[in-house]
């Protein structure tokens, strides 16, 4: 029977710790604490442990590692000292279990959502990305003592977060599920990882499982000199295009201090101009140049956003490109895995179907890794620049027949095709995927408008709306940036509402939000303090601190509000938070919309980005 889920924070001090539960399910809130005359309540930590999975955000390299300690009798002073090495120099848990002779009970079911939540973010920013209600930052400095009176607003404090974690759970249960099922299908805890690091250890497992033996990380020494091989079917009709085959041929890929491969300087300089476009090579992948423009199909033309499927993946297979340390077993398990989830897709079994997308798509990402048991810069280079040159063919054929190429990236392009040669473009489209045994699949826009390569809007033929980069949808990989001026513009290129009415139309505030990571702390009001130092040409005064004003925390959500003067600062330095003028501080969402939210300043910034994207 699982065991109910329970989030688990801990704070500490100098002279004071305290453990927080709450239950996620029931949120029942309990606190363990330690301090002089009030010992830890070790038995009834250890109770509650044996009876529910913990939930923490950090928790495997913070969290249990000092719950360990605490439970082993260690004093206040003792706990803060572990906690400064864990946070300062980066002592891991296994450094603890040996440094303090500890070790992880077997009754300890613990998830930690720190790898499952997408992209690298604190958990106050995972927070305003999910509009917690509360956004807060430690009451006190980590070096304070915790006198009675400070007691309650640290464990307040620390319910928050508590509550925080919550919410990011029950935004990832689906994922966690997932999770869940694959630990029970291979045998392996897999909960607490992210998508890389379970196609990482799935892999392995299938080819260990394949050989009968284990297999060690691939050693690779820095300095080491690749050089790139290309497949068969790479070939150029023009000069141009073949001198730039010979430019990838001749260029040395070398393995850097960090074991990732930098792309040499004369391919990171190259403008290759096909068409109307400027293409560029990098080691994530090709990109097209445009900016700042619009793209509209009409009576003349249509335009269509051709993807390869699975581009990746497809080049691994059909290249034959496997580590050096797995050999042909990872060529037979990666290929058993896409068989299986195209066999899973077929029959709408969608867990094992996402399971298996997570497996061949993470994995990717582990090759330029040198602490990955997948590592090989060889690979990556071959396999994305592959698919770079690749893409390259199909562009250099559509252009030659005179259809034009209005966008690549990655793994497709977005074509611009005279209405009487669209049988030419399919004919060419088919030929490609002939010569290089890919597939791909197309959408058709009304209109595509773009700031750049990676940030658009672009309008389906079929109704709907697709954004990308600073426009995306909201969600955990991306801060909310006034919202409801994107949707704004989307009501207005897809509908012909007026940017106005969309705006002052919405009564939703996380709409208006904007959240931005503060290093060192913001600040909204108070004095600057100069100081007198001795500079070059004589006594300046320069920046010291600053006196009164609120302290919002080093995650920082605000709105624009009419008549709200000055800016945010950063603590540290005194300079301004990018674009925080006019900005009014919401760290406690309120019940109702504000009074005073500055609708024209929206509405400006709604203006602005229809010109971003080359529509006015």
């Amino acid at each position: 029977m699982s065991r109910p889920p329970v989030a688990l924070d801990i704070e500490c001090y100098p002279d004071y710790m305290m453990v927080g539960f709450l239950g996620i399910n029931k949120p029942t809130f309990k606190v363990f604490e330690l301090y002089e005359g009030h010992p830890f309540d070790r038995e009834g930590v250890i109770g509650l442990l044996r009876q529910v999975q913990i939930v923490t955000f950090n928790g495997r390299n913070y969290d249990i590692p000092m719950l360990l300690l605490a439970l082993s009798g260690r004093t206040n002073k003792a706990l803060k000292q572990a906690s400064d090495l864990i946070i300062t120099q980066g002592l891991k848990p296994w450094d603890i279990e040996r440094e303090y002779q500890v070790k992880t009970p077997s009754y300890i079911d613990h998830i930690d959502l720190i790898e499952v939540a997408p992209g690298t973010a604190s958990l106050k920013i995972y927070g305003g990305r999910i509009h917690a209600p509360k956004m807060q930052d430690l009451p006190y400095e980590h070096d304070e003592n915790i006198l009675p009176d400070r007691r309650l607003p640290l464990i307040e404090y620390n319910r928050n977060d508590l509550e925080t974690t919550v919410l990011l759970y029950q935004k990832l249960l689906p994922q966690i599920e997932l999770r869940v099922s694959m630990s029970e299908q291979y045998g392996i805890d897999l909960r607490s990882k992210s998508d890389a690091q379970i196609a990482e250890a799935v892999i392995k497992h299938e080819v260990e499982t394949l050989k009968g033996e284990r297999i060690f990380r691939h050693e690779v020494s820095v300095g080491r000199v690749y050089k790139y091989k290309p497949p068969a079917f790479i070939k150029y009709e023009s000069q141009q295009m073949r001198d730039v085959l010979k430019m990838v041929l001749s260029s040395n890929f070398v393995v850097g201090v960090k074991g990732s491969i930098e792309l040499p300087e004369q391919l990171a300089d190259a403008q290759i101009r096909i068409g109307n476009s400027v293409y560029r090579m990098g080691i994530g992948g090709l990109h097209s140049s445009e900016a700042n423009v619009c793209h509209i199909a009409d009576d003349d033309h249509i335009l269509v956003d051709r993807d390869v499927n699975a581009y990746y993946p497809s080049i691994i297979l059909g290249s034959g490109f496997s580590p050096e340390n797995m050999g042909d077993d990872f060529l037979r398990v990666y290929k058993s895995i896409v068989d299986r989830r195209l066999a899973a897709k077929k029959l709408g079994d969608k867990v094992t179907d996402l399971s298996l997308k997570i497996t061949i798509n993470g994995g990717f990402g582990k090759l330029g890794s040198k602490w990955s048991i997948m590592y090989s810069p060889n690979l990556l280079i071959q396999v994305t620049l592959t698919g770079q040159l690749a893409l390259l063919m199909l562009i250099e054929m559509l252009e030659k027949w005179k259809v034009p190429v209005v966008s690549a990236n990655t793994d497709g392009v977005v074509i611009k095709c005279p209405r009487n040669k669209i049988e030419t473009m399919n004919k060419i489209v088919a030929w490609w995927e002939r010569q290089t045994g890919f597939t791909t699949e197309d959408v058709e826009y009304k209109a595509l408008y773009s700031a750049s390569v990676n940030s658009y809007i672009a309008l389906k033929a079929k109704g709907g709306v697709k954004r990308k980069g600073a426009y995306a949808e909201p969600g955990l990989q991306k801060n909310p940036s006034n919202l409801i001026c994107v949707e704004a513009v989307c009501d207005y290129l897809e509908h012909g509402i007026p940017l106005d009415y969309t705006i002052h139309m919405c009564d939703d505030i996380r709409k208006f939000v904007t959240i931005k990571r503060v290093s060192g702390g913001g600040i909204k009001g108070g004095k600057e303090i100069l100081k007198e130092v001795d500079g070059p040409k004589g006594k300046v005064m320069k920046f010291s601190h600053y006196e009164g004003g609120a302290y919002l925390g080093k995650a920082v959500r605000w709105y624009y509000a009419v008549g709200e003067t000055g800016c945010i600062h950063y603590k540290t330095n005194g300079n301004r938070v990018g674009r925080s003028e006019g900005a009014k501080p919401l760290m406690q969402l309120p019940d109702r919309m504000p009074d005073d939210v500055d609708y024209a300043w929206y509405v400006k910034e709604a203006e602005a980005i229809l010109k971003d994207i080359g529509a006015i």
